[in-house]
């Protein structure tokens, strides 16, 4: 039998591992291409399992994904378990729980035209070092040249979801929320359920908004404006304590507050952490420094974007301070990552780390609640530091990277294109794309997206209306200066 490799069919298709899994155009990802993802994923990290857990989000085009990566999985010769629909999150803890590797059907938060697939191993998500070794991984040609007949998909079980619930509420307990009403955007998230379920089983009361069928990419770290609009009308017209919602696969999450303003990810990252008495915190370069300068950790070590850095991160932590020391680690999107077993209410949570929207929501409601106070008012302690982000949708990556190189090798032409108000360059940090702080403590920082071909931009400083300034002048700088480039 002919035989090529990943890395081939990646070359061929465009479909190729982004910031976290593999992404691309659903009409790339074709049955022969993913089953050759998940045929290398068997051979080059999980080669001696049994049995392997499966599960997708709602987009319409995951189910036909999951057949193709089960079926990969059945000619292998090992047990398809599959969960249906359910969050990444909880999928990852029901394999960590059976010590099985995962296949994870998912586009995440990235547009409806794109998918994915996420990989994990019995101890957690695949390491950049694991993608590697799958792209050099040998996998059968001919399955490239013939169609594919991938059986249909097995009835779902449902004990993953009640697992995941249980996990909650055996830490939290039934009373954390009581008293709280909470409103839950559901939209497309494969959470919609399982989340009003968690929620009302920490004895919060909920209402349920916005439910969908048709499939919306919620992009957490650039929320789009009639989100925000709807989020402040909802709250005029109903009486809650908070409105809270996930992206499409439910490992980031979107809380607001009672006026129905959305928070921050790197804010709730921050306020999850305190909650969870955390010792060491691990979060990526773009991420505010409020995480610094609140004072409330023994380290924060900074990583390149993308979970699994700030898993690596994580483990380094754990290496260095021990297995008694909590770590813990966040992204900018919200996401949040536990890397230590957490002992509370005579109970223990265990370490799940990979990013999960549910962990930052518990800890953000309960930590307004022990502290009486609302949840706008829940980072009123926290150093006066304000974040922005946004991208330029279809921006060619060669593009992006080109503009960020130049602007690396000139400083002073950094100075004009990204924040020309905001005094001279006084730091530049290269640790993921090009991100510079400025003389007056303003920040700007531009990377390529891992996931789509967008330039994204992050900015912050003293107030949000000067971070929200900052990158939207930045972002309409370069969209000009391409246009310019095309005349």
């Amino acid at each position: 039998m002919a035989i090529t490799t990943l890395r081939h069919i990646v070359a061929m298709s465009g479909v190729q591992f982004g910031t976290s899994g593999a992404r691309g155009l659903v009409s790339s990802m074709s049955d022969a291409v993913c089953y050759a993802y998940a045929q290398a994923f068997l051979r080059a990290v999980a080669p001696g399992t049994g049995t392997v857990v499966l599960g997708h989000d709602l987009r319409p085009s995951s189910p036909a994904i999951a057949a193709a990566c089960a079926q990969a999985v059945r000619d292998a010769g090992k047990q398809v378990v599959f969960v249906g629909a359910l969050p990444t999150p909880a999928i990852a803890y029901h394999a960590a729980v059976q010590g099985a590797p995962a296949i994870v059907v998912t586009g995440s938060h990235i547009p409806f035209d794109r998918n994915g697939i996420k990989f994990y191993r019995a101890d957690g998500e695949i390491s950049k070092q694991d993608e590697q070794a799958m792209l050099d991984a040998e996998v059968e040609a001919a399955v490239l040249d013939s169609a594919l007949a991938a059986e249909p998909l097995p009835a779902a079980t449902g004990e993953p979801a009640q697992a995941y619930l249980q996990r909650y509420l055996d830490v939290f307990g039934a009373r954390a929320l009581a008293g709280m009403r909470i409103a839950v955007y559901e939209h497309s998230s494969v959470a919609r359920d399982i989340l009003r379920a968690i929620l009302e089983a920490l004895g919060a009361s909920v209402l349920a908004l916005g439910r969908t069928d048709e499939f919306m990419p919620i992009d957490t770290e650039a929320v789009r404006a009639e989100d925000i609009e709807r989020a402040a009308r909802w709250a005029q017209e109903h009486s809650f304590d908070a409105i809270v919602s996930t992206d499409g696969d439910a490992d980031r999450p979107l809380i607001g507050d009672e006026q129905g303003r959305w928070l921050r990810g790197d804010i709730v990252g921050i306020l999850c952490s305190q909650y969870l008495a955390a010792d060491y915190v691990v979060t990526p370069v773009s991420s505010n420094t409020a995480v610094e300068r609140c004072g409330r950790f023994k380290d924060v070590i900074r990583t390149r974007i993308g979970s699994p850095y700030v898993i690596a991160g994580m483990e380094q932590a754990t290496a260095e301070h021990g297995q008694h020391a909590v770590v813990a680690g966040y992204e900018a999107n919200g996401g949040f990552l536990l890397g230590s077993a957490i002992a509370r209410n005579g109970a223990v949570l265990k370490a799940l780390p990979t990013r999960d929207a549910v962990l930052p929501i518990v800890a953000v409601l309960g930590l307004a609640r022990e502290r009486g106070c609302r949840v706008s008012e829940v980072a009123r302690d926290l150093p006066p530091r304000f974040t922005a982000s946004d991208r330029l949708q279809n921006f060619a990556t060669d593009l992006s990277r080109n503009l960020i190189e130049r602007l690396t090798q000139d400083a002073a032409q950094a100075g004009v294109l990204l924040a020309p108000q905001s005094g001279q360059p006084a730091h530049v940090d290269t640790t993921d794309g090009l991100r510079v702080t400025f003389a007056n403590g303003d920040i700007v920082h531009l990377r390529p997206s891992g996931n789509a071909p967008e330039l994204r931009c992050y900015a912050e400083a003293s107030t949000q209306e000067v971070a929200e300034a900052l990158c939207q002048a930045c972002l309409q700088r370069i969209a000009q200066t391409a246009r310019d480039a095309q005349v």
